[in-house]
């Protein structure tokens, strides 16, 4: 690869080369590196065209970005004198952007142009040492919800588990908004819009409309109500929902709410796709760009949400008051076919796919669907679109989750037409990305935790570790990288800046590893090339585990035994938060999700195999729960 290309993607953020897995140096394909480039709008197929590129990022070298971040106790310099515009509007002189600012949104007039200012603090406050839960609401069920876990359930499971146990926080799965059409996505991580909330958690008998409702009306919503099954069905449970949810609109009315510009937006989004389909790249042409209509769907959509919004705020208030924390979950992108693709084109790489490179459990990489945000359009717009979407989020949480961290820093982009292994990573400005995140978490009050799990750079780490942001550490992979072997690492070593777990959606369950089902159904399925080799290696896994385990006093001979060890163990950690899976505690041996599957596995329709009120009676729950307090102090 020629040093002219090499200098120009550098400039652009564009990877030229990268290390893999196992830190070993890997050469992107030039004409990968051409291509992506292209994506960003930097013709770099010819040497003419390259070197005519190359001058103009040289000569914009030292101009500033359109966006910049600052710590409100450090100052900025300055490449010449300009005026900053406080939030408020206030103008004043600077040669440099002072420190001391008040955390918020500020402009710089410098020259001919404006740039956004991101002022943040440094950090967030510490977390408290504490512990909690991680649900799957969907996977929740009760005598009163309809076939999928729903927030009234969140709702008593919050009041139960704070009251009696003195749990401190509960992370959610994603709640993300789906496209309103068949078939549902049923993956909480490929959403139509992470700005808004899924209906299918609304708990419909607990709405005000329901209340007010005539007794006729009422009792017509009720029949509706789904049986509840072996597996979770997204589109019986939707059909359902969207029938109650239309006699209860039409019983008030059919009011269409006062609503923002997004909202009305999403909601046009909604009724456009039950008129013309799930896919909006079919749609007729002059409907591929936002617009916002005022029909009775937009109407009933821009309601629907209002009730979504309602229900989540009550939820939330009613975690506080019993001592305990609502964790949001952000998906690390959208469905590039729903409304966040439709509404955010101009700041989406649409038709690339956000994934990861080879690696040791994909050999030829993965491929996640999503499309990327790009860098320079982010930047180019005051990162406005990435803090609408922190604000929708944190607008009814006390923390916020972020799948796939790493993604601050960069993400490897797979271009339109090529396998997962064609690709190559795309950097952002990690600092302002950072900034972005550290402000909208202090002005909401929120913890923030990162999913930073896999192939992360060091930088990662530390990057979450200076915010006081939390990072993960689960029980399979949490190991002494420095050791010969790299064995299961000591408890009292394990990171304090960080959150606890036996294990994620896409991993074996605690009994699902004592078992060795990950392995069982994985072969079933013929995804392993040498199941017996597998095999071999979860028993010898089981058996490091529980050697650690009755190492540091943490007794245990049956499965239901060591899962209470496991617990114990987690509480043990210096960790700061310590979080519970309902999987875990009562045995199910099937994870949530099987990566590498869609249709073989149920992924995403796994209902506990308990109802909430089974769990609340349970005395494998006391006992794991007791472990966990007794470990935390």
């Amino acid at each position: 690869m020629d040093q002219e290309l090499i200098e120009l993607a550098a400039a652009h953020g564009v990877a030229t080369g990268y290390r893999d897995g196992d830190r070993r140096p890997v050469t992107v394909d030039e004409d990968v590196v051409v291509r992506v480039l292209g994506l960003l709008d930097v013709d770099a197929a010819t040497p003419s065209a390259r070197r005519a590129a190359l001058q103009k990022a040289r000569a914009d070298a030292d101009r500033l970005p359109g966006t910049i971040a600052v710590r409100t106790d450090r100052s900025r310099a300055l490449p010449g004198p300009a005026v900053l515009v406080d939030p408020d509007g206030g103008r004043r002189d600077v040669d440099e952007i002072p420190a001391g600012l008040a955390p918020g949104w500020y402009g710089l007039e410098i020259g001919d142009r404006t740039v956004t200012v991101v002022v943040a603090p440094p950090a967030l406050p510490d977390a408290e040492r504490s512990w909690g839960w991680m649900l799957q609401l969907y996977a929740l069920h009760s005598a009163r919800s309809w076939g999928i876990g729903d927030l009234g359930d969140l709702r008593e499971f919050t009041a139960w588990t704070g009251a009696e146990h003195g749990a401190r926080a509960v992370l959610l799965n994603p709640l993300h908004a789906f496209t309103p059409v068949p078939p549902v996505q049923p993956s909480p991580y490929t959403p139509s819009s992470r700005r808004f909330g899924t209906p299918l958690a609304l708990r419909i008998t607990d709405l005000d409309a329901y209340a007010r409702a005539d007794a006729a009306t009422r009792a017509e919503v009720d029949a509706l109500a789904p049986a509840p099954t072996d597996r979770i069905e997204h589109d019986r449970v939707w059909a359902a929902k969207r029938s109650a949810l239309e006699l209860l609109w039409r019983a008030e009315g059919r009011p269409f709410p006062d609503v923002e510009p997004d909202l009305a937006e999403f909601a046009t989004f909604c009724a456009l796709a039950e008129r013309h389909g799930g896919r909006w790249s079919r749609w007729p042409e002059h409907l591929r760009r936002p617009v916002v209509e005022d029909g009775p769907r937009t109407a009933f959509h821009a309601w629907v949400q209002a009730q979504v919004q309602q229900q989540l705020r009550e939820v939330r208030d009613a975690a506080r008051a019993a001592g305990v924390r609502i964790i949001h979950d952000l998906a690390v992108g959208c469905d590039p076919e729903g409304a966040d693709g439709w509404a955010w084109a101009d700041v989406l790489a649409l038709g690339v796919r956000v994934g990861a490179p080879p690696d040791a459990f994909s050999q030829q990489g993965q491929d996640w669907g999503l499309p990327p945000w790009r860098p320079d359009r982010l930047d180019a717009t005051g990162y406005a679109a990435y803090r609408d979407l922190l604000r929708a989020q944190l607008r009814h949480a006390d923390g916020l989750r972020i799948d796939h961290v790493a993604g601050l820093w960069r993400l490897w982009w797979v271009p339109p037409g090529e396998s997962a292994d064609r690709g190559t990573y795309v950097h952002y400005d990690a600092e302002v990305m950072l900034a972005v995140l550290t402000l909208e978490a202090h002005l909401a009050g929120a913890l923030v935790i990162g999913e930073d799990l896999g192939t992360v750079e060091p930088e990662v780490t530390a990057g979450l570790a200076e915010r006081h942001m939390l990072g993960s550490s689960v029980l399979w992979f949490t190991r002494d990288l420095d050791a010969e072997g790299e064995p299961l690492l000591d408890p009292a070593r394990w990171p304090d800046d960080s959150v606890a777990t036996i294990s994620t959606h896409d991993l074996p369950t605690a009994a699902g590893f004592l078992r060795g089902e990950h392995v069982r159904a994985r072969a079933e399925l013929g995804l392993l090339d040498d199941p017996v080799a597998e095999e071999k290696k979860a028993a010898a896994d089981r058996a490091e585990l529980v050697a650690l385990l009755h190492g540091h006093g943490f007794a245990g001979e049956t499965d239901e035994e060591l899962v209470v060890a496991m617990h114990a163990l987690l509480a043990s950690t210096p960790a700061r938060l310590v979080l519970v899976s309902p999987y875990d505690v009562i045995g199910e041996v099937r994870q949530p999700n099987l990566p590498g599957t869609v249709d073989e596995y149920p992924n995403w329709r796994l209902p506990l195999p308990v109802t909430l009120e089974e769990l609340y009676r349970d005395p494998r729950v006391t006992a794991v729960v007791d472990a966990v307090r007794a470990g935390r102090g």
